[in-house]
This record gives C-alpha cells, sequence and structure tokens, in this order.
C-alpha cells in the first residue's frame, strides 16, 4: 500500500484495534496470476504476540483451496469520508477522500479439527453477539455439526501489517478543524467516524 510518512500509523495496537473495531475485511489470494477475494468477519487477537486473524469460507466458494501455506492478503478499511475543498483557506485546492485502512499480509492454514471448526463458530458468536449463545447452545448436536460441514476455517498468521491513517495531516489547524465541524453535522455515519478519528489525532 502506498503510505506518504504523515499518513503512517506505526502502532500495531492502534492498527489491531482498528481491525477488531471494523473486522468485517476483504481477504485477497491469488492463483495462476488470477486475484480471488471475498468478504467475510474476522476474529482479531494476539497469538504469542503474533496477530492472528480467524475466519470460516462457505465450503462451496472455493477460494479456501488457495489459503493454505500461501501468501494472503486482508483489507480492514472503514470508515471514509469526502472531504470537500470548500473546507480550504485557498480556493485553489481540489476534493478529496479521508479514510483509514489496514493491510495484513499473512501466511493462511486451515482449521480442519471438527471441534476447533466448531470453535471457531463459537468464538464468533461471542464476538459479534453473545447474547445468540445461550440459543446455539440449545440446538441439537447434529445440527451443529451439519453447520461446521458447510464450512471452512482458516487462520492467517500476519507477517507483515501496513497502516495508513489519511486524515488531513497535510492541511492547515484551521482547516482541518472546518473538516472536523463539517464531517461532525453530516449525515453519514462514516463522516462522523472520520471526525472522531481527526479529533483524536490532535489530542
Amino acid at each position: 500500500m502506498y503510505i506518504p510518512k504523515s499518513n503512517l500509523l506505526t502502532d500495531r495496537s492502534e492498527a489491531v484495534e482498528f481491525m477488531k473495531r471494523f473486522s468485517f475485511g476483504t481477504i485477497i489470494t491469488a492463483k495462476d496470476n488470477v486475484p480471488t477475494a471475498t468478504h467475510l468477519p474476522f476474529l482479531v487477537e494476539l497469538k504469542n504476540d503474533k496477530i492472528a486473524l480467524t475466519s470460516h469460507f462457505a465450503k462451496a466458494n472455493g477460494q479456501w483451496k488457495d489459503v493454505a501455506g500461501n501468501k494472503i492478503l486482508v483489507i480492514f478499511s472503514e470508515p471514509h469520508a469526502y472531504i470537500s475543498p470548500s473546507n480550504y483557506e485557498k480556493a485553489l485546492n481540489v476534493p478529496t477522500w479521508n479514510y483509514i485502512s489496514v493491510h495484513a499480509y499473512g501466511i493462511g492454514r486451515l482449521i480442519t479439527d471438527a471441534d476447533k471448526v466448531i470453535g471457531v463458530l463459537e468464538q464468533t458468536i461471542d464476538n459479534y453477539e453473545a447474547s445468540y449463545k445461550q440459543q446455539w447452545d440449545s440446538l441439537p448436536a447434529d445440527y451443529k455439526i451439519k453447520m461446521s460441514k458447510g464450512i471452512v476455517a482458516f487462520e492467517i498468521e500476519v507477517i507483515d501489517l501496513q497502516a495508513k491513517k489519511k486524515l488531513s495531516q497535510n492541511k492547515t489547524a484551521s482547516e482541518q478543524r472546518n473538516i472536523i465541524e463539517s464531517l461532525s453535522k453530516s449525515e453519514s455515519e462514516n463522516g462522523k467516524l472520520i471526525a472522531d478519528y481527526m479529533m483524536m489525532e490532535q489530542k
């Protein structure tokens, strides 16, 4: 990912927290020089001080066949917002876009143990809707097994993390305040989130 020095996010903990908050990522693999992408929810964890990304494909999605032992890219890229030149002090300006994005490169492995596959499903439930766990626990075991056989779980050990915060760092303090004020009033949730991140950047 192209990252100008002023936009480089170097704090790994901050990048990990961002991936956890915006955990619906895009996994990209390549075979015979043809890229394939799938959008998936990811569990983001630190294991022995290494970042692990865990998720699962529908078994019918053949992309899982390109995971084991291969280098993979997972992109976490939200929120984002259009920045109008009306926020700037000089007319000699053009529109742009503010955003935060994390690219995680890693090596994949398939999770094939039946109990561990169900464990991935249960971790996903705990992460996204813990209140559903009681209903899940009451489901028949054969139903859970049937569901787990319809997916392919996997884990990626991250070996390279590239993170970018493009938050108008190259603009004046006054222009940044204008952008924050404008985005804070936006009807877009993404715009409000970018305003929040810009305010945090100024602290």
